[in-house]
Parts: C-alpha cells; structure tokens; sequence
C-alpha cells in the first residue's frame, strides 16, 4: 500500500504543494528573508526524498504535472504587460533600456565566466538563460543544446537569490526609485524575484512584472546569435 502510494504520481505533486506551503508558514511567522519558501520547500522535498530512499525519477512523475503548467503561466505574462500597458507606456524607455542592460549584464557575464573557466559549450547554453522565466530559459537551453537539468537549477538559484536579497542589494546600492527597482528584480530573478517586488510595492511589482517579459523576449532574441 504504501509502495503504491509512494509510486503514484501525486506523491510528488503533493508533496510539493505541502513544502511550499509549509515554507510559506515558515517565512510569514519568523520573518526571517533568508528563509525564503522555495528554499524550504526544497530543502523539504530533498530530505523526504534522500529519508525514504525515493528515486527522483519517482518524484518527477508528479512533478511534471507542474512543469506542464508552466507553458500557460507564461502565455498569461503578456495578459500582464496588457493590464500595465499604461505604466508600461509612461516609462517606456526606462524599462526597455533597463532590460537591455540587464540581458547584456546576465549573458555577458555568463559567457566571459564560461569561456575564462574552459567549460564546455553545453553548460554555457544551459547557464546562459538563467535570469529568465523557466519556460522560456528551458526553450532557449534546448535550443542552443544545453542540458535542461541544469538550466533549471540555475534559474532557481538565480530567482532565489533575488528573492532573498532584493531589498539588502536595493540598500547597499541606494537604489530609491520604485521603477528602478523593479525593472532591477524582474531583469534578474524573474518571477520568484517578482513575488518579493510585490511585497516591497505595488509599483515595484507592476515594473518587475513587465521585466520579466521584456527581458524574456530580448534573451530569445539574443541567443539566436550566439
């Protein structure tokens, strides 16, 4: 019975769902913002996982069930740019040449980090969408012939680290304007990033939420080139 169950592919899906929400608990009753709900949720999922002696491969069978929603949740991103289209218009420029210094920034770096580290050019496909939504970083890792393992670890750790510390790098760089700030959290750390943008202000959520779009959109655009 328990075989069974452990096998069936909504172990993994909800126990996905009970991580998260336990990590949410967590974070809203501590208020600690290194213990972010996705890092709780992972560190859950790993130690069941690793307790049980559950194959990964088991997990995934529910897990996929929530990658397939990732394919709708990103059409739903240019519902949003619509819905901001009056913000979006009010600080066009801003936000496009935001993005693009943020595009330029990520994929620069990775490329330059690869090529001085000698590392292959599969794992330089992989990390080089790692600031972008996971839908449109796993396209653009399977178009280059990246692994798609890794590439979604590094867009995890990417919008986790901007989760985490958006607001101490806002501080440490005396970053006061709401637009700035969240052209800046959307370019880097896409919707994880976004989710703290929102928290932070309304204002900073609407521009984080346009970022991830537009930088979406130039990351594509850009890696047809390279």
């Amino acid at each position: 019975m328990a075989e069974a169950m452990l096998s069936s592919p909504f172990f993994g899906l909800v126990l996905t769902c009970v991580a998260w929400c336990i990590g949410c608990w967590v974070q809203k009753r501590t208020g600690i913002f290194l213990l972010n709900p996705l890092v709780i949720a992972v560190a859950i999922i790993l130690a069941v996982l690793v307790a049980l002696d559950i194959p990964y491969s088991t997990y995934q069978l529910g897990g996929d069930m929530i990658s397939l929603m990732l394919g709708p949740v990103t059409a739903v991103l240019a519902l949003n740019i619509y819905h901001q289209r009056t913000l979006l218009r009010e600080y066009f420029w801003p936000v496009v040449i935001g993005c693009l210094a943020g595009t330029l920034t990520s994929v620069g770096s990775i490329l330059l980090l690869c090529r001085l580290l000698v590392l292959d050019s599969s794992i330089a496909a992989s990390l080089m969408p790692k600031s972008v939504t996971t839908a449109i970083a796993v396209a653009i890792s399977d178009a280059g012939g990246g692994i798609q393992s890794i590439t979604v670890a590094a867009v995890l750790i990417a919008g986790a680290v901007g989760a985490i510390f958006a607001p101490l790098f806002a501080k440490l760089f005396r970053v006061t304007d709401p637009v700035a700030e969240g052209v800046a959290i959307g370019a880097c750390s896409h919707a994880l990033g976004t989710s703290k943008a929102m928290e932070i202000g309304q204002l900073q959520g609407a521009m984080s939420s346009i970022s991830i779009c537009i930088c979406g959109i130039l990351t594509s655009l850009l890696a047809l080139f390279l």
